[in-house]
C-alpha cells in the first residue's frame, strides 16, 4: 500500500493506493459517525464495509443525472435516513459519483464528512482528490455548462482500491490515460516507466502539491485544467459521447497548436505533444467529425474558467504551462479550422 498525504492543514487527508484498501473503510471514517450514506451506482460492483449502519443510495449512470435534481433528491434520502452533521457521506464510484456525493455532502447541514472510494483509473487520479465537487447545469437558451455548480469540500480521506481497475471497460481507462497525459506536460515525469501503484500515487502527489499551495484555483490550481477547456465543450456538444480522457486528448494537442499559432511554442513542441497523447498514451488526437467549431468557442465563452476579456486558456510556453487570458476567438476558431482540415486529410 501505499500513503499519499494530501496537505491542507487541518483539513489534511490520506490518499491510500493498493489492492484490497478499502477493508480499511472503517478506520478511514471521522470519529463519532454513526451512520453512513453510501453514494454508487447500480453498474458498480465493488462492495464496501463502512463498519457502521449505512443505506445504499444509487444514482443514474451518465452525465445526464449529473444534475441539481440528483442531489436534491440525495438530500431528500438524508433527511429520510436522519443523517446528521457528525455522520458520513461515502462516494463509491468513478468521477461523477465523487463529484455528486462531494457536493451533496457540502451543502447538507452546510457540510457533513465525506469520504470516497474511487473506482475508476480517472477517478483515481483525478476526480477524487482535491475537494472539486459539483453537477452540470443543463443548457437553457444556450447558456450552460459542466461543473458550473458546485463547492471546494475536502474529503477526510480517498481509498483507490486497485482492485476496481480489473472490470474497468475500455472508454473508462481511456478517461485515466488522458488525464496522465496531462501530469506528463505538467512534470515532464515518464509515468509509463513506473508500476501502475507507483504511476497512480505520483499522479495523486503531483495534484497534491497543486492543490496544497491553491486549493480554491486562486492561481496555479488552473494549470490541472491543462487541456480541459476545449475538452469540456467537446463533452457537451458531443452530448457526453465523447469520453472524457478522449476529449482531453483533443484538448491538450489543440492546446499546443494554439499556443504554436500564438507564438508561445515552436513545432517540435506541437509534435511532441502528439508524441505523447497519441504514441505513449495511445489516444486518439483528431477532432471529431460533424463537430460545429463555431459552437465549441461559444461553449469554451462559457466555460468557468473564462474571464470576461476573451477566451481564457491553460497554454504551454518558454516557462511551461501557464493561464493565459485575453485570447481572441478569432484565434481559437482558426486553429479548430486548422485541426479539422488536417484531420480529414
Amino acid at each position: 500500500m501505499i500513503t499519499v498525504r494530501v496537505p491542507l492543514g487541518e483539513r489534511s487527508y490520506d490518499v491510500l493506493v493498493g489492492h484490497g484498501v478499502r477493508a480499511g473503510l472503517a478506520s478511514s471514517l471521522p470519529a463519532g459517525a454513526r451512520r453512513a450514506a453510501v453514494i454508487t451506482q447500480a453498474s458498480i460492483p465493488l462492495d464496501c464495509d463502512p463498519g457502521i449502519p449505512c443505506e445504499r443510495l444509487l444514482i443514474g449512470d451518465g452525465e445526464q443525472h449529473k444534475t441539481l435534481e440528483t442531489v436534491e433528491q440525495l438530500c431528500r434520502d438524508f433527511a429520510r435516513m436522519g443523517l446528521t452533521r457528525s455522520d458520513v457521506v461515502i462516494g463509491v464510484g468513478g468521477g461523477m459519483v465523487t463529484d455528486v456525493a462531494g457536493f451533496a455532502a457540502a451543502v447538507w447541514h452546510r457540510g457533513v464528512a465525506v469520504v470516497h472510494v474511487p473506482t475508476t483509473l480517472l477517478g483515481m487520479v483525478d476526480a477524487a482528490i482535491g475537494g472539486k465537487t459539483g453537477v452540470n447545469l443543463p443548457a437553457l437558451d444556450g447558456v450552460g455548462g459542466k461543473n458550473l455548480i458546485g463547492a471546494f469540500w475536502q474529503p477526510r480521506a480517498v481509498l483507490c482500491d486497485l482492485d476496481a481497475l480489473a472490470t474497468l471497460p475500455p472508454r473508462e481507462l481511456r478517461c485515466g490515460r488522458g488525464e496522465m497525459a496531462k501530469y506528463h506536460f505538467l512534470t515532464g515525469d515518464d509515468l509509463l516507466a513506473l508500476d501502475v501503484p507507483e504511476r497512480i500515487a505520483r499522479c495523486i502527489e503531483i495534484k497534491a502539491a497543486v492543490v496544497a499551495t491553491d486549493e480554491r484555483e486562486g492561481g496555479r490550481r488552473a494549470l490541472l485544467n491543462y487541456g480541459h477547456t476545449l475538452a469540456h465543450a467537446l463533452e457537451i456538444a458531443t452530448g457526453h459521447e465523447i469520453a472524457h480522457g478522449d476529449a482531453v486528448a483533443v484538448g491538450l494537442v489543440y492546446a499546443a497548436h494554439l499556443a504554436h499559432h500564438l507564438g508561445r511554442i515552436d513545432a517540435d513542441r506541437v509534435q511532441q505533444h502528439y508524441d505523447v497523447v497519441r504514441g505513449v498514451y495511445e489516444l486518439a488526437t483528431d477532432l471529431p467529425a460533424d463537430v460545429d467549431a463555431e459552437r465549441l468557442v461559444q461553449l469554451m465563452a462559457g466555460d468557468k474558467k473564462v474571464l470576461s476579456d476573451g477566451l481564457t486558456f491553460v497554454l504551454d510556453g518558454a516557462a511551461g504551462v501557464e493561464v493565459v487570458p485575453g485570447i481572441d476567438p478569432t484565434a481559437a476558431s482558426a486553429v479548430l479550422a486548422s485541426m479539422a482540415a488536417s484531420g480529414q486529410q
